[in-house]
């Protein structure tokens, strides 16, 4: 009884159940989607572009959390906001037109990015600087451990039991709901170490953050939507043969994730950015090129491979913010993320009908900006030390704005 007590108490438990919960209804959903849409909507690149882009406005309004963090509590409304995913994933296949599928898909994308941006703050809030590396990788490899088992349960329910595509949406959106409602039942409320701004924060200091954030929203959206969509366009691959990937991409994230985390603690984030840069530069140039099916799945794998060492933008910003910042700082980061998210897939779906491979041209283009802007991290980012602008002489001038 003392042990459950104990396990109840802990925050870190808190936020692994979380990490458990969403992959069970957002990766299903990206999983099932692109085939759903191509053989029950009959969408083309126009309306894939633009059902991903109203997927990403909730993202770009997620400045607003903050305020609603001025009547609901962060844990409570993190709690909320896995609910409404949930609820909007369940109702995904109920809804196999156009129109439903942009109303479906807006529902799920506002509980996922709220609570994406509440996450982090209170995982910045509960973790040490010491640690958060390492347990933000931890994290990544138990979302990746859950994404193992849903892909796998779900991968049998296409091939074994030839489930609908409305059963296995419902399925995944009531698990995640159900979860949401022990989250709610089952945990006190962790109070904050440091009481947060309830107030929209925006700081002349955080620019490079901000500049980091903006660019990774970009190019994400490249690799989500139309590597994706690539697969299955262009190559035919089926729901349980996309779910193959998601498997494989998952076994690498629970492998490595936490030594990834390990590692951006021990050699810098700098070091860690400009290595996945690099290497999403390589990547996107190979999807431009790319013919032949297995090679295209490939490319898939290691895309995905990279995203583990995006926590080193989290565990930069948590080196030079002021603590009271995080809440506000969440939202607004979310925000800049989205911008160019709300836009890219849209314009990308048009330049997709005339030039596949130009999108994945543009893609390969934002990762060389975010390597050149990675290099302005020093090499030990404090508060005070924020940006460091190499000059001759080896000399360094750090940004204190």
């Amino acid at each position: 009884m003392d042990d459950v007590i104990s396990w109840r108490q802990k925050p870190i438990m808190l936020l692994t159940l979380m990490t458990i919960a969403m992959p069970v209804a957002f990766h299903i959903w990206s999983a099932l989607l692109n085939n759903f849409v191509v053989e029950q909507a009959a969408f083309t690149g126009i309306e894939i572009g633009i059902l991903q882009s109203l997927r990403e406005v909730p993202g770009f309004l997620a400045f607003t959390a903050v305020f609603v963090l001025l009547i609901v509590k962060e844990q409570t409304f993190a709690v909320l906001s896995l609910a409404l995913l949930g609820l909007g994933v369940a109702l995904t296949g109920f809804f196999p037109t156009e129109y439903g599928l942009y109303f479906t898909t807006v529902l799920m994308s506002i509980g996922f990015h709220y609570f994406e941006a509440v996450k982090q703050s209170l995982s910045l809030q509960w973790l040490s600087k010491a640690e958060a590396p390492q347990v933000l990788g931890r994290l990544i490899a138990v979302g990746s451990i859950t994404s193992l088992v849903v892909y796998g349960v779900l991968w049998v329910c296409l091939e074994w039991f030839a489930l609908s595509y409305q059963t296995n949406f419902a399925l995944a959106g009531g698990v995640c709901m159900v979860l949401s409602v022990v989250m709610w039942l089952a945990f006190p409320h962790f109070p904050s170490k440091t009481v947060q701004h309830k107030t929209l924060i925006l700081r002349q200091r955080y620019w490079l953050y901000y500049l980091l954030t903006f660019l990774s929203g970009a190019r994400r959206q490249i690799f989500v939507v139309f590597a994706a969509f690539l697969m299955v366009e262009k190559f035919g691959y089926s729901a349980s043969e996309i779910t193959v990937l998601f498997l494989i991409n998952y076994a690498f994230n629970w492998l490595f994730a936490e030594r990834i985390g390990a590692m951006i603690a021990r050699w810098g984030e700098r070091w860690a950015l400009s290595f996945e840069y690099v290497g999403l530069i390589l990547v996107f140039v190979a999807y431009a090129l790319v013919d032949h099916a297995l090679l295209a799945a490939s490319l898939y794998v290691i895309d995905h491979m990279f995203f583990a060492l995006a926590i080193a933008i989290s565990t930069y910003f948590q080196k030079i913010a002021d603590p009271k910042d995080m809440a506000s700082s969440a939202g607004v980061s979310f925000t800049i993320n989205h911008i160019a998210a709300v836009v890219v897939p849209a314009a990308l779906g048009m330049v997709w009908m005339f030039s596949p491979s130009m999108v994945f041209f543009f893609g390969a283009g934002f990762a060389l900006l975010s390597l050149i802007a990675a290099q302005l991290i020093p090499r030990h980012p404090v508060q005070g030390h924020e940006v460091s602008f190499p000059m001759s002489g080896g000399l360094s001038r750090e940004g204190r704005a």
